[in-house]
């Protein structure tokens, strides 16, 4: 018999992949999750035969970098839980401050805003609750994300409106926004061998990665895009590679732009650029 803290301590020296730290948040999740048990139950003892087996499997699962939100299926994202697969993005702490930012700045009712490559529909989804009577819509390209997004929209009773849309051949299919926002891909590809092995073998490359030639793809389309979509007085929203605020700023100054601002987060990394409508 061991108790609840040896047991997270003997497990979280087998994360290899991890720092402890975040190792032992990793075990202590899994094991909310199977057992109900948490960090204040650190004398609740437990012998490991009697643990159950899909417990056994899950951390089988994390050992080889499978990441813990895809094993339970579901991630945490501004105070709510959305469904995720492999064939989502697992939503992250940047990605809020980016929503956190548009409903601080967008107070006004009835709003009309579009999320361009959305996901699981974290970001629209959100801000469909967290705004006045906003009316809000997403696209994605994947058939497969935007299911997932659905049934998160579902789930939570937020009335989104998912579109498939491929953003690199398409025009935006909504007009008059209000706010466009978008977390494109924007990791070139030649980053891919220093990243975690949790983010390349298990998330979508789809949404991830541009080519080294362009990494500001999908910001010039959606820009472009934006200059018929949004309207006068407008907002666009972007979170960015912290390597390219100043590019993405100058393009779409150059686009026509104006206000364009770099956000830093919380890191003090550049993570966010905002620009207006004219």
């Amino acid at each position: 018999m061991i108790n609840y803290n040896s047991l997270v301590k003997k497990w979280a020296e087998e994360l290899e992949l991890y720092e402890i730290q975040e190792a032992q948040n990793l075990v202590e999740w899994l094991l909310e999750h199977h057992l109900g048990l948490r960090r204040v139950d650190m004398m609740h003892f437990l012998d490991e035969k009697d643990l159950p087996q899909s417990l056994l499997d899950d951390f089988a699962r994390l050992k080889t970098g499978e990441p813990i939100q895809q094993i339970i299926g579901k991630a945490p994202f501004y105070g709510r839980e959305f469904l995720v697969t492999k064939d989502t993005l697992i939503p992250r702490n940047e990605t809020e401050e980016l929503v956190h930012l548009i409903i601080k700045e967008n107070p006004e009712n009835g709003l009309k805003i579009l999320d361009i490559g959305t996901g699981t529909g974290c970001i629209p989804i959100t801000l469909s609750l967290e705004m006045k009577n906003a009316e809000v819509f997403a696209t994605d390209i994947s058939e497969s994300a935007l299911e997932i997004a659905d049934k998160n929209a579902q789930e939570l009773h937020a009335p989104v409106q998912f579109v498939k849309s491929d953003i690199l051949k398409e025009e935006i299919p909504i007009e008059g926004l209000d706010i466009l926002v978008s977390n494109p891909p924007y990791i070139p590809i030649h980053e891919k061998s220093s990243m975690h092995t949790n983010v390349v073998d298990f998330e979508p490359g789809l949404a991830l990665f541009v080519p080294n030639e362009d990494p500001l793809l999908f910001y010039r389309k959606i820009a472009e895009a934006g200059k018929k979509a949004i309207k006068p007085g407008g907002r666009l929203y972007f979170e960015i590679h912290e390597n390219f605020g100043k590019a993405v700023k100058d393009l779409l100054l150059e686009m026509g732009y104006s206000k364009a601002e770099i956000i830093q987060d919380l890191n003090g990394k550049d993570r966010i650029v905002r620009a207006s409508m004219n």
